[in-house]
């Protein structure tokens, strides 16, 4: 049981459920219930025969509760786009599949991309994302609407500024930030988004982290994606790796994300493992472009915070968190030849609160007084949860769980899915807008 007596005031209800994962308590607890208070937050969670008397409203919703899940990597509007570009390693991936489209989005475009791609993960179960993208003000009107819980990082890239100067990007970067960070009941934080070593300069990267260290706030960078970003790298800035590099500019003093990581050196991990940055490891995207397999075991080894991932919808081709759950492990128990490196429990906390940790999130992904109310719920009356033994059900749910079995979704404690409809979106109409706008893009 976890801390009851802290539930007993005015205006908290109860979710009681057959069972109850929290995460950073080992296992599960059957015949459990989570009280969560008007503020969204969770006050306490337990059997329920420990919690004593209902505080207020009580809600049997069955099934399993676990925290919602942390996509700690995406860029959604590209669901504008999404198979863009199939076949091609990632720079002609970019250059013929997907900026070609991407050069014609609209504010309004990036807005409903992002409404779709909110809507999808919602009924995923994904509760948080970590966006790098454009159009940041357009992912906040999206997110105001669905209800999810986002880490904004407007995209910085040198390629699409006036004469490669920054500047102006990093003052409207900073505004975005001092209005926004903390917005929606604090749903919504906000970071830099510098695009990669092989598009900005090392002093252009510099000034990032300087703004970024000016608000306390995260730096998310493309990292070693592939073997060819690698050396181009190195072979442009004076034999530096852009590990290095981000440590010669201050980054690994401040709060860093690097996405993929595919193609880090053991200097590498020691540099980032040692300053506590994390990692978005995005396996099917990688796989899917031809990139590789990131050294996940030789991460965590290392102290990094690792955070499953989907990258973008055009390269994934989806935002299922579930699917990237589930190979990680696997590809990690391949690549090492042991089936005992990446367990169920370390798969779980990879989607949910590692991958917080990983963006900057201390109150996110476990079930514990304090956290936020980011809830989901799982159907276990399916026959992938059969039998059901106890010893048996967290590897159920990593290894044959799946979107599908997602009915219900709360995030701040408010109910965004409901019986398996995202209760705040309407995506027969949104997926009618994408559809409209998509065909136009390709066009």
């Amino acid at each position: 049981m976890i801390d009851p007596a802290t539930s007993q005031h005015a205006a908290v209800r109860r979710l009681v459920a057959d069972v109850v994962v929290p995460i950073t308590e080992p296992g599960f607890i059957r015949d459990a219930g989570i009280d969560i208070d008007a503020a969204g937050r969770i006050v306490a969670v337990g059997p329920i025969t420990d919690l004593g008397p209902a505080p207020g409203a009580v809600e049997r919703v069955g099934g399993l509760l676990m925290p919602g899940l942390v996509n700690a990597h995406a860029h959604t509007p590209m669901t504008l786009v999404r198979s863009a570009g199939d076949g091609l390693p990632l720079q002609r991936w970019l250059a013929e599949g997907v900026w070609p489209r991407e050069g014609k989005i609209t504010y309004d475009d990036a807005r409903i991309g992002m409404l779709l791609g909110s809507g999808e993960m919602l009924l995923a179960g994904v509760t948080t994302s970590c966006e790098m993208y454009l159009h940041e003000e357009a992912l906040l009107d999206a997110v105001e609407q669905s209800g999810a819980r986002a880490v904004i990082t407007p995209g910085v890239v040198a390629a699409l500024a006036p004469g490669g100067v920054i500047d102006g990007r990093l003052d409207l970067i900073s505004e975005f930030h001092r209005a926004h960070h903390g917005d929606h009941d604090g749903r919504v934080t906000a970071g830099f988004g510098p695009h990669s070593l092989y598009d900005l300069a090392p002093e252009q990267v510099g000034a990032i982290v300087e703004r970024a260290a000016e608000v306390d706030a995260l730096v998310h960078i493309h990292l070693d994606e592939t073997r060819s970003e690698r050396d181009l790298v190195i072979e442009r800035w004076g034999g530096r790796t852009a590990t290095r590099i981000l440590a010669d500019m201050g980054a690994l003093e401040g709060r860093l994300l690097g996405a993929h990581g595919v193609w880090l050196d053991d200097d590498d991990l020691r540099l980032l493992g040692g300053a506590g940055a994390g990692i978005a490891h995005c396996p099917q995207s990688n796989l899917k472009l031809g990139s590789g397999i990131a050294p996940l075991v030789a991460m965590q080894a290392a102290g990094i915070t690792v955070g499953v991932a989907t990258d973008g919808p055009a390269s994934n081709d989806d935002l299922d968190l579930w699917e990237e759950m589930k190979l990680a492990p696997l590809l990690a128990r391949g690549r090492e030849l042991d089936p005992r490196v990446i367990d169920v429990t370390n798969a779980l906390r990879l989607a949910t609160v590692d991958a917080a940790r990983a963006i900057g999130l201390g109150d996110v992904g476990e079930l514990r007084p304090g956290a936020v109310a980011d809830i989901i719920r799982i159907d276990l009356d399916q026959p992938v949860f059969t039998p059901g033994i106890d010893a048996d059900l967290l590897a159920h749910l990593v290894f044959a769980g799946s979107s599908h079995y997602v009915t219900d979704v709360w995030v701040n404690g408010e109910r965004v899915v409901k019986s398996g409809v995202c209760t705040t979106v309407d995506m027969q109409v949104v997926m009618r807008e994408v559809r409209t706008r998509g065909a136009r893009l390709a066009t």
